[in-house]
Order: C-alpha cells, then sequence, then structure tokens
C-alpha cells in the first residue's frame, strides 16, 4: 500500500542564481574544436568600393576587414563617433510632412553599455586605421562575460578588463568589453604609446585569454511537510508477527548447526496472522522516515531523495523536508 499526500502551490518554490566558470585559452588552442575563439582586424578601407573576399581576416571564419570594422563602429560605437563620451541628446522635430529633423548629436542607437555610467568610449575614424575584436562563442561565456574577469596578455602586454566594460592597460584604456555578446574589442584609444598592441594581439601566437562564464541555474525546492497526525504509521513488513525480520532474527538466535534447517522451514515464511509485533503497538512508537519519493500526475516514481539519517516522526509538531533540485 502506498500514500501519496500532493504538492500545493506554496510548497515549491523556483529560486534562480547565477553561477560562473572559468577559462584559459593560450595560442593555438584558440582555435580548437571545443574552443572556437576568433580574432579579427577590422580596417578602414576609404580608397575603393568593398570587394567581395578581399582584405580577409579571421583564424577560424575568413571576414572581409572593411566588414569588421564598420559593424564594429555601427553596433558599438556610433553614438560616439562625434566625442568619445557619447553624443549629446537634443530633441527632435516632427514636421507635418512626416519628416523628423534634429541636431546629428542625437545619439539614435543602442551601443550596448555594461551599466548607466557616462560612457567614454573611442573609435579610430581615420583612413585605414585598424582595430582587433576578439569573439567569443556564446557556448563559452554562456549568458554573459563575467564583468571584471577578462584578461588577455601577451609577452610584456596586459589588458585587464576592469569590470566597467572597460579594457585597461597600465592604466589605460585601450578598448571595450560587449559583456552580452562576448566581444572584446581594442581600439588603441588613439594613444602612440600602443601603436604596436593591435598587430601584436592579433598575430600573437603566444596570446592568453582567460575570462569567466555566466549561467543562470533555476533551483526548485520542494517543501514536504507531515503534520502531526499523518504518516504515523509504517507500512514495513518487519513488523508482522511471523515477518521475515522475525525468523531471521530467531534463527541467528539459535546455533549455527541449526541454521539451515531453519532456513529451509520457517526462515521465509510468510507473515502469519497479520497481527504486530509487541514491540511497536505502544502509543509511544514512531515511524522513521528514510527516503522521500516524488511522484508526477500519474504516481509514477521520478525522483528519490535520501536523508543523512532515519527522522523520527513527531506526534507533537509538525515535520518538514526541503528537497532542492538544480536545473
Amino acid at each position: 500500500m502506498s500514500i501519496f499526500k500532493p504538492f500545493i502551490t506554496s510548497d515549491v518554490i523556483v529560486s534562480p542564481f547565477k553561477v560562473n566558470k572559468s577559462f584559459t585559452f593560450t595560442g593555438n588552442n584558440f582555435t580548437g574544436s571545443n574552443v572556437q575563439i576568433d580574432r579579427f582586424l577590422g580596417k578602414n578601407i576609404t580608397a575603393s568600393l568593398w570587394v567581395s573576399g578581399s582584405d580577409n581576416t579571421g583564424y577560424i571564419t575568413p571576414q572581409s576587414s572593411q566588414l569588421v570594422y564598420r559593424s564594429i563602429k555601427e553596433l558599438y560605437y556610433s553614438n560616439y563617433i562625434r566625442g568619445g563620451n557619447g553624443s549629446p541628446a537634443a530633441t527632435a522635430s516632427f514636421n507635418n510632412d512626416g519628416t523628423i529633423t534634429g541636431s546629428a548629436y542625437t545619439p539614435n542607437y543602442y551601443n550596448y553599455l555594461s551599466n548607466t555610467l557616462t560612457a567614454s568610449r573611442y573609435f579610430p575614424t581615420g583612413s585605414n586605421e585598424v582595430i582587433t575584436v576578439i569573439s567569443i562563442p556564446s557556448n563559452l561565456f554562456g549568458e554573459y562575460l563575467k564583468p571584471g574577469s577578462v584578461n588577455i596578455s601577451t609577452g610584456s602586454i596586459v589588458l585587464q578588463d576592469d569590470g566597467l566594460g572597460n579594457l585597461i592597460s597600465s592604466s589605460k584604456k585601450v578598448g571595450d568589453v560587449i559583456y552580452e555578446h562576448g566581444i572584446i574589442t581594442i581600439t588603441n584609444s588613439g594613444t602612440t604609446l600602443y601603436s604596436s598592441t593591435l598587430p601584436n594581439i592579433f598575430y600573437s601566437g603566444s596570446l592568453t585569454c582567460s575570462f569567466e562564464s555566466t549561467v543562470t541555474i533555476y533551483e526548485t525546492q520542494y517543501k514536504c511537510t507531515i503534520r502531526e497526525n499523518e504518516f504515523n504509521f509504517s507500512n514495513n513488513p518487519s513488523l508482522l508477527q511471523g515477518s521475515l525480520f522475525e525468523s531471521f532474527s530467531n534463527a541467528f538466535s539459535n546455533a549455527f548447526s541449526q541454521m539451515s534447517l531453519n532456513m529451509s522451514s520457517s526462515f521465509f515464511s510468510p507473515p502469519g496472522n497479520g497481527k504486530l509485533n509487541n514491540n511497536v503497538t505502544g502509543s509511544y512508537f514512531s515511524p522513521y522516515i528514510t527516503t522521500v519519493g516524488l511522484y508526477n500526475n500519474n504516481k509514477e516514481l521520478i525522483a528519490v531523495a535520501k536523508l543523512a539519517q532515519p527522522l523520527p516522526v513527531s506526534s507533537a509538531t509538525d515535520t518538514s523536508i526541503l528537497i532542492n533540485f538544480d536545473f
């Protein structure tokens, strides 16, 4: 016989929490089949029209360096071309003919800022200027890169994420980290001190990149409440007179020479008249809980929770057992 007790709404609580995992890759490990971190050189080519297949860049997936430059500019720097701190907002005018006019400094784009602080982003716009892009696939960074975890180094060059989306080297900003896209851009911030940084970062075979991914895990908690008047009787057959357990105890109380006879005759005899043993008929007897089974609506067992030690059922107060699942 089985005893089931359904959960009520307040018995089930789902709580999300963030978990992080660290990764470190060096040199040729970037392009491994299980890594796929790509590096691109973006170049502002203005001398001629774009030609498909020309000026390719990338270690894994060939891309046009001109299109890489323009894509990064459009996605992450379009509001910062006229000023490193962003274009100041202005009120646009809606005309009767349906057109909209306004200041050229109106920030019309969403550039994936990491926080609400005033951003400072630099993007080179001179002819043939270059940028470096490191692209981390989503299967590595999860939902987003953990702020403050990005570190890139090669030789004497060390670039560190400050946790606010800025890539810092020797106390100077040299690029940006777009956490939700796994994109690391190195724009050199216009400083001549780092004029050799970009080619070194792109071509270096000893480049090391470390970061932490972020993933949300949902923990489901089931509260199994046992009232003082519930589950106060055990279904364990060893409580019955003539049970297997009782016969086993009697067998061991005799000499070993008689064990084979007892085992063949009475040891495996089924429970006799179904009466309880005398030691479990008192008012102070209380069963112990060792296992909690979770069932679906069809009364099919789908999960089993084992207690660390047997828990007596209280006849005076409610007993609650908390079961946690992480998905």
